[in-house]
Protein backbone atom coordinates (compact mmCIF):
# COMPACT_ATOMS: atom_id res chain seq x y z
CA UNK A 1 0.00 0.00 0.00
CA UNK A 2 1.42 3.01 -0.56
CA UNK A 3 -0.15 7.07 0.92
CA UNK A 4 -0.02 10.06 -1.19
CA UNK A 5 -0.51 13.64 0.52
CA UNK A 6 -2.08 15.85 -2.38
CA UNK A 7 -2.11 19.56 -1.67
CA UNK A 8 -3.30 22.62 -3.96
CA UNK A 9 -3.25 26.15 -3.87
CA UNK A 10 -0.72 27.06 -1.07
CA UNK A 11 -0.60 30.68 -2.06
CA UNK A 12 1.95 31.50 -0.01
CA UNK A 13 2.61 34.19 1.39
CA UNK A 14 -0.10 35.96 0.09
CA UNK A 15 -2.84 33.72 1.55
CA UNK A 16 -0.96 32.64 4.36
CA UNK A 17 2.78 33.15 5.73
CA UNK A 18 3.15 29.67 5.76
CA UNK A 19 1.97 26.51 5.40
CA UNK A 20 -0.39 25.39 8.31
CA UNK A 21 1.87 23.77 10.92
CA UNK A 22 -0.37 20.41 10.79
CA UNK A 23 -0.05 19.50 7.40
CA UNK A 24 3.52 18.09 8.53
CA UNK A 25 1.50 16.37 10.48
CA UNK A 26 -1.46 14.99 8.76
CA UNK A 27 1.65 14.38 5.81
CA UNK A 28 4.19 12.16 8.53
CA UNK A 29 4.29 8.60 6.42
CA UNK A 30 3.24 9.26 3.37
CA UNK A 31 5.60 7.98 0.62
CA UNK A 32 5.28 11.13 -1.96
CA UNK A 33 3.69 14.70 -1.98
CA UNK A 34 1.41 15.81 -4.67
CA UNK A 35 0.72 19.79 -5.49
CA UNK A 36 -1.74 20.43 -7.95
CA UNK A 37 -0.04 24.13 -8.38
CA UNK A 38 -0.62 27.75 -7.27
CA UNK A 39 2.20 27.44 -5.15
CA UNK A 40 3.11 31.09 -5.47
CA UNK A 41 6.45 30.90 -3.58
CA UNK A 42 9.19 27.84 -3.90
CA UNK A 43 9.45 27.67 -0.19
CA UNK A 44 6.75 25.38 -0.25
CA UNK A 45 8.50 22.72 -2.23
CA UNK A 46 11.21 23.19 0.39
CA UNK A 47 9.08 22.56 3.27
CA UNK A 48 7.13 19.68 1.63
CA UNK A 49 10.27 17.85 0.43
CA UNK A 50 10.94 17.70 4.67
CA UNK A 51 8.04 15.35 5.04
CA UNK A 52 8.16 13.36 1.76
CA UNK A 53 9.39 13.61 -2.00
CA UNK A 54 7.15 16.06 -3.91
CA UNK A 55 5.93 16.17 -7.27
CA UNK A 56 4.17 18.91 -8.60
CA UNK A 57 2.77 21.13 -11.62
CA UNK A 58 2.50 25.34 -12.49
CA UNK A 59 -1.14 26.75 -11.59
CA UNK A 60 -1.96 29.97 -13.13
CA UNK A 61 -0.62 31.83 -10.08
CA UNK A 62 3.32 30.57 -10.33
CA UNK A 63 3.66 33.14 -12.78
CA UNK A 64 7.78 33.94 -11.97
CA UNK A 65 10.91 32.11 -13.63
CA UNK A 66 11.61 29.87 -10.93
CA UNK A 67 8.12 27.98 -11.85
CA UNK A 68 9.54 27.50 -15.31
CA UNK A 69 10.73 24.00 -14.79
CA UNK A 70 7.52 22.54 -13.27
CA UNK A 71 5.23 21.28 -16.00
CA UNK A 72 1.44 21.65 -16.75
CA UNK A 73 0.66 18.34 -16.81
CA UNK A 74 2.62 15.39 -15.04
CA UNK A 75 1.95 11.57 -15.12
CA UNK A 76 3.10 9.80 -12.20
CA UNK A 77 2.75 5.96 -12.30
CA UNK A 78 3.61 3.42 -9.61
CA UNK A 79 1.67 0.04 -7.44
CA UNK A 80 -0.18 -0.27 -10.85
CA UNK A 81 -1.86 2.88 -10.92
CA UNK A 82 -1.93 6.29 -13.21
CA UNK A 83 -1.85 9.40 -12.08
CA UNK A 84 -3.01 12.35 -14.11
CA UNK A 85 -1.61 15.78 -12.01
CA UNK A 86 -2.56 19.11 -13.33
CA UNK A 87 -3.77 22.58 -11.55
CA UNK A 88 -6.71 23.28 -13.83
CA UNK A 89 -8.13 27.32 -15.19
CA UNK A 90 -11.86 28.66 -15.61
CA UNK A 91 -14.83 28.65 -13.88
CA UNK A 92 -15.21 26.66 -11.10
CA UNK A 93 -18.69 24.24 -12.13
CA UNK A 94 -17.16 22.60 -14.87
CA UNK A 95 -13.89 22.11 -13.93
CA UNK A 96 -13.56 18.56 -12.90
CA UNK A 97 -14.94 17.48 -16.87
CA UNK A 98 -12.61 20.06 -18.25
CA UNK A 99 -9.36 18.63 -16.88
CA UNK A 100 -10.39 14.90 -17.39
CA UNK A 101 -10.87 16.65 -20.94
CA UNK A 102 -6.94 16.97 -21.00
CA UNK A 103 -6.27 13.82 -20.46
CA UNK A 104 -8.20 12.34 -23.51
CA UNK A 105 -5.17 11.80 -25.88
CA UNK A 106 -3.19 10.16 -23.15
CA UNK A 107 -3.17 6.47 -21.34
CA UNK A 108 -6.73 6.92 -19.05
CA UNK A 109 -5.22 7.89 -15.86
CA UNK A 110 -7.10 5.86 -12.41
CA UNK A 111 -6.92 9.21 -10.62
CA UNK A 112 -6.62 12.98 -11.94
CA UNK A 113 -5.94 15.15 -9.24
CA UNK A 114 -6.19 18.74 -9.76
CA UNK A 115 -6.96 22.26 -7.97
CA UNK A 116 -7.54 25.54 -8.93
CA UNK A 117 -11.34 25.80 -7.65
CA UNK A 118 -10.02 25.37 -3.79
CA UNK A 119 -12.90 23.23 -3.93
CA UNK A 120 -12.48 19.51 -2.71
CA UNK A 121 -13.62 16.85 -4.72
CA UNK A 122 -13.46 13.48 -4.24
CA UNK A 123 -15.55 11.52 -7.47
CA UNK A 124 -15.34 8.74 -9.74
CA UNK A 125 -16.05 9.81 -13.22
CA UNK A 126 -16.08 6.98 -16.14
CA UNK A 127 -13.94 4.71 -13.82
CA UNK A 128 -11.31 7.79 -13.11
CA UNK A 129 -10.90 9.39 -9.52
CA UNK A 130 -11.38 13.00 -10.06
CA UNK A 131 -9.81 14.55 -6.80
CA UNK A 132 -9.12 18.12 -6.01
CA UNK A 133 -7.91 18.29 -2.32
CA UNK A 134 -9.03 21.88 -1.74
CA UNK A 135 -6.69 24.69 -0.34
CA UNK A 136 -4.72 24.58 3.16
CA UNK A 137 -4.89 28.69 2.62
CA UNK A 138 -7.46 29.70 1.02
CA UNK A 139 -10.72 28.73 1.79
CA UNK A 140 -12.72 31.13 -1.32
CA UNK A 141 -14.59 29.09 -2.82
CA UNK A 142 -15.16 26.22 -0.25
CA UNK A 143 -16.93 26.17 3.47
CA UNK A 144 -13.77 24.82 5.14
CA UNK A 145 -9.88 24.74 4.28
CA UNK A 146 -8.52 21.02 3.10
CA UNK A 147 -5.83 18.50 1.81
CA UNK A 148 -6.26 14.97 0.74
CA UNK A 149 -4.65 11.73 1.13
CA UNK A 150 -4.59 9.30 -1.97
CA UNK A 151 -4.35 5.37 -1.08
CA UNK A 152 -3.35 2.99 -3.51
CA UNK A 153 -3.59 -0.39 -2.57
CA UNK A 154 -3.74 -3.63 -5.14
CA UNK A 155 -3.98 -1.28 -8.60
CA UNK A 156 -6.62 0.86 -7.49
CA UNK A 157 -6.59 4.11 -5.44
CA UNK A 158 -8.45 5.91 -3.18
CA UNK A 159 -9.21 9.39 -2.32
CA UNK A 160 -9.88 11.00 1.26
CA UNK A 161 -10.36 14.45 1.89
CA UNK A 162 -9.14 15.94 5.52
CA UNK A 163 -10.67 19.46 6.58
CA UNK A 164 -8.52 21.22 8.75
Amino acid sequence: MKKIGVISDTHIPTAARALPAMISDLFDGVDMILHAGDLVSESVLDDLALIAPVMAVRGNMDLSSEFNPLKRIVDIEGEGVLIGLIHGWGAPGDLPMRVLGEFEKKPKPDCIVFGHSHQPFNEFFGGVLMFNPGSPTDKRFAPYFSVGILTVSGGAVSGEIIKL
